[in-house]
Order: structure tokens, then sequence, then C-alpha cells
């Protein structure tokens, strides 16, 4: 890695970003990140190049990591710009968005099933459909002891006001809770819990599907599968193919 440069010294065809990452990649910049000073004019596909030749990216990585900056998915073409923080994601577990609704949220104590539910019902609705995703005891036959949950937790928000907003636009439901647990969670409880209230069933169905289902590809949060014989990171869903920049 480039050592970090005195801003003082920094010359002006020069520009120092921050690197993070989360889940099966969290190490590879520390816990905090790691500075890199890279030349004026690098994109977000240059610096992933440069990543692979410096082994600090393995090429099977490289095709399906998306990249964020400053909590919002860019192109691989994007140009990276001096202060940037750019955070490398690997495939996820897992109004507009100033609009933060109470019923979207991220949360370290166990999921209240029957609060959600009572904070989403109200007089039109025909009907509410529920998707509360648990922990299992087991995983293609391992079995499993716990499972960890963490999140780039800014951008995960952001992406889940946006999802909630999506969902009520497209399917014309009336509203949309999604709740979504972080930390160690044991078998039985719920890690993720998404609730559409709605004047037909049917536009709660189709909206119920399409809310897990994306939230699985595009909102960064990752698990950690502890097993009685060792622990793993989840495979992730992919990413769209417009946030990898795969061809």
């Amino acid at each position: 890695m480039t050592p970090a440069m005195p801003l003082a010294a920094m010359p002006a065809t020069s520009l120092r970003v921050r690197l993070v990452s989360f889940g099966p990649l969290r190490e590879r910049f520390g816990p905090q990140g790691a500075e890199r000073v890279l030349p004026t004019g690098t994109s977000v596909r240059t610096l992933l190049d440069q990543l692979v030749d410096e082994g600090m990216l393995e090429p099977a990585l490289r095709a399906s990591v998306a990249v964020a900056i400053d909590h919002a998915y860019v192109s691989t073409e994007q140009l990276l710009a001096d202060g940037d923080e750019v955070a490398i994601l690997p495939p996820v577990s897992g109004g507009t968005p100033e609009s933060h609704s109470p019923l979207v949220a991220l949360v370290r104590e166990p999921i209240d099933a029957v609060s959600v539910l009572a904070g989403i019902k109200a007089g039109p609705d025909g009907a509410v459909c529920v998707f509360d995703g648990i922990v299992r005891d087991n995983t293609r036959g391992r079995r499993t002891l716990h499972l960890d949950y963490e999140a780039y937790e800014e951008m995960a928000l952001r992406q889940m006001h946006l999802l909630r907003a999506e969902a009520i636009e497209h399917y014309k439901v009336r509203e949309v809770a999604i709740v979504h647990r972080l930390g160690r969670l044991v078998v039985g409880e719920t890690s993720v819990l998404i609730a559409v209230a709605s004047a037909h069933r049917g536009a709660a169905f189709d909206a119920c599907r399409f809310v897990i289902d994306t939230l699985k590809k595009t909102v960064p949060i990752w698990k950690r599968e502890q097993f009685v014989d060792g622990a793993v990171w989840a495979d992730g869903e992919p990413f769209p193919e417009d946030l990898t920049g795969a061809r």
C-alpha cells in the first residue's frame, strides 16, 4: 500500500481517499479503513484493477464486488475525488432518501414483530403480508450455533429507505416496514422482518417478495455463520451487473 503523505506535502495532481470494506473483505483494509493517495483522474475501475495487481483483491472477487462512495453505489467509471470514502463491498447476505420512516430500522435487540405489525396497520388496509426471516439450525447439513450480522450502517439504512419508497410507488401499496437485526443471533431469532400493508392481498404479496429479494442483493449487510465445526462468511447473492461493472 502506498504510505500516507502529509496533507501539506500532497501534490495537487494527487487525491486522498479512504478505503473500507465489510463482511468477508473486512480485514483487507483494517477495522478503521486505509488511506490511499492516487493520481487525480483515477476511476473506480482503475482502483479495483490496482488492488488486484497488488494482491489485495482476487480476480474472482474483482468481478463480483460493488463500490459505494459516500454511502451511494457508483459505476466503475466514476472518477474519485479527494476525501472520498470508498467502500469495496462483497455480495450482500442480504418517500425520498431524506424521508426516514420509523418503520425502517437496523436494531441490535430482538425484533418485536407485534409492535411492527401494530404500527403498520390502518383502516384502508385489507391485507398485511409479512416475511419473518429466522435463524435456522443448519445450513447444507452443518449444524448452526449462531449467526453474526454486520452492516455498512449508514448506507444500509439509506438503501432500505429507497427500497421502501420503490415498493410503495411501484406496487401501489400503502406502507412498508423493513427491520433488520445486527449483531449475534441464535437459532429461532428473527433476523429480518418485512411487512407490507395494502388494500389488496395481491399487491401486498408481490411487494413483500420484491423487498426481501432486492434487500438480499443490494443492502450492504453480511452474515457470518458459526457452525459446530467452524465459521464462514455466508455466500452473498450477486450484485446487479450495473453495480459491479462485470462484463
